[in-house]
C-alpha cells in the first residue's frame, strides 16, 4: 500500500484547505484510516480517523467543528476538510493506514504518507 498526501499550502487564519490522500495497493476492511500532524517540537498527534468500512468517524478536541474527514471509496481516496483555521494548526500532515487498538496510537498504523505542510499565517 502506498499513500500519498497533497493539497498543503499557506493559508491566512480563518481559511480553508483540503487536503487529499490517495492510496494504491490493496486494503482491506474493516480498516483504519488517519490524518495527524506534527508541529516542530512537538509529538504527532491524531487529527482525525475513520473507520473505512462502518464510516465511523473520530475527530480531536482542538479540531472538532472545524475539520471534516471523509472518503471516495471509487477514487480509494481520504480527504481532510479544514476549515476556520487557526495558526495552532501549522503543522505537517500526514495520512495513515492500519487497524489501531486506540486511534490515537500512531504506533499502530502501517502505512503512512510523506506529509503535506500546511501553515497557517495569523
Amino acid at each position: 500500500v502506498q499513500l500519498q498526501a497533497y493539497g498543503g499550502g499557506l493559508v491566512q487564519a480563518g481559511g480553508s484547505l483540503r487536503l487529499s490522500c490517495a492510496a494504491s495497493g490493496r486494503t482491506f476492511s474493516p480498516i483504519t484510516r488517519a490524518w495527524f500532524r506534527q508541529a516542530p517540537g512537538k509529538e504527532r498527534e491524531l487529527v482525525a480517523a475513520v473507520t473505512w468500512g462502518s464510516y465511523i468517524t473520530y475527530y480531536a478536541a482542538s479540531v472538532k467543528g472545524r475539520f471534516t474527514i471523509s472518503r471516495d471509496n471509487a477514487k480509494n481516496t481520504m480527504y481532510l476538510q479544514m476549515n476556520s483555521l487557526k495558526p495552532e494548526d501549522t503543522a505537517v500532515y500526514y495520512c495513515a493506514i492500519g487497524n489501531p487498538s486506540v486511534y490515537a496510537n500512531y504506533g499502530q498504523y502501517n502505512y503512512w504518507g510523506q506529509g503535506t505542510q500546511v501553515t497557517v499565517s495569523s
